[in-house]
């Protein structure tokens, strides 16, 4: 476990975080890929003015929410409670997006649903 702890410690770890068309998931990762934490958030779309939706509440909420239960987790199995590294965010649902001229990101920092703020560096968006 000390190694996994240094690697949070470090910035050594990778956030994967999915929004799937049911559920939003967050995987921690160490430098072998190996899973080290999680979380998840159901959500469920709905059908407005004949498309299939989410609203941008239930994202920003939805997101808050996964990432809390990934930070709890990381607290619960190796008692840290701040951890940085690299994050990549995948949609697997069908959508059209609209980026600003600049989509890559140095930094990203989330809040969680305990007032907790998380920073990210190196997000590259496509």
């Amino acid at each position: 476990m000390s190694n996994v702890k240094d690697a949070i410690r470090s910035g050594k770890t990778a956030l994967g975080i999915e929004f799937g068309s049911t559920r939003i998931k967050a995987v921690l990762v160490d430098e072998n890929h190996t899973p080290i934490a999680q979380g998840a958030h159901d959500w469920e779309n709905r059908l407005e003015n004949g498309y299939w939706t989410y609203s941008l509440e239930d994202v920003w909420g939805g997101l808050q929410h996964c990432y809390s239960e990934l930070a709890k987790d990381v607290k619960a199995q190796y008692d840290e409670e701040q951890f940085k590294g690299n994050v990549r965010i995948e949609q697997m649902f069908v959508t059209d997006v609209e980026y600003t001229d600049n989509d890559t990101y140095n930094v990203v920092t989330l809040e969680d649903t305990t007032g907790n703020v998380w920073m990210y560096e190196g997000i590259d968006l496509y």
